[in-house]
């Protein structure tokens, strides 16, 4: 499913584009993540794993990455809107998703018919990591992608990456492909719903206001990319983990669970 490099690139390139903003503004939505709670909104239930690089508090690698993000989202967040367009995600959950696994309804589903579903994932997961890094060879190692704009998504706002090279983006999808042709996983209800879009999310829709300007806020956006297009961070893939959350705000590992290291 997922795309070859160069089609990769030329999709995300587009992705960036002041006309891909001005269509996509035009479907924006609120997040049903997150919810009104008094003045501000919380986040909600939705439970599930994923295969993540180590989050932004536990990246010491990737310090300077996150921390440029960080100044990234708090300039997204004057952007011009209200107060509560949108809902920034705490910097030190930030991390790049390299392969989702089950979420909400689905997982909450898998853990009713099957008690021992959350054990037998991470036991399978174990068993993907052992057999790609079989696969690695010298030349496997060294990932790097960078951040190539802002991307707008239907609920959510963040930056996009594209690899370094080829042989960065090849070595991604390759391990992807390890995990969801995985016919364990595949028998546990795990399957590949999306194209790879490497992105980290720096917040959610909250309220649309009818009277939003959307020509403005597209401006807005486009400006921003012009900023930052001189001095884009990367950032080092070293390392796989799998991760467990129940809402879109935390996501954490217990010692024992496995990590692929690069």
């Amino acid at each position: 499913m997922d795309d070859n490099y160069q089609t990769y690139l030329n999709r995300v390139a587009r992705m960036t584009l002041p006309e891909a903003y001005k269509t996509q503004v035009q479907h924006i939505q609120e997040s049903y993540k997150f919810q009104p709670s008094g003045e501000s909104r919380v986040a909600v239930s939705f439970p599930g794993y994923t295969l993540i690089t180590s989050t932004a508090t536990e990246d010491s690698e990737n310090s300077a990455f996150y921390a440029t993000l960080q100044g990234y989202q708090q300039e997204i967040l004057q952007l011009p809107g209200n107060k509560d367009l949108i809902v920034p995600l705490p910097a030190g959950s930030f991390h790049l998703t390299l392969a989702d696994l089950i979420w909400d309804s689905a997982y909450r589903h898998a853990c009713e018919e099957n008690p021992q579903f959350d054990q037998q994932l991470r036991s399978c997961i174990a068993e993907t990591f052992q057999q790609y890094q079989e696969s690695l060879t010298k030349e496997s190692q060294g990932i790097t992608w960078k951040v190539l704009g802002i991307v707008l998504m239907p609920r959510a706002i963040g930056v996009c990456l594209v690899p370094k090279d080829e042989n960065c983006y090849e070595q991604i999808i390759k391990f992807r492909r390890t995990v969801y042709q995985n016919p364990k996983l595949i028998a546990l209800g795990i399957e590949q719903h999306y194209h790879f879009t490497a992105h980290v999310t720096l917040g959610y829709f909250g309220a649309i206001p009818e009277d939003l300007d959307r020509i403005k806020f597209v401006d807005s956006l486009t400006e921003l990319n012009k900023k930052w297009m001189f001095d884009l961070p990367e950032i080092s893939i070293s390392r796989v983990e799998l991760r467990k959350f129940d809402d879109m705000t935390r996501y954490y590992r217990e010692p024992d669970w496995p990590i692929l290291k690069f």
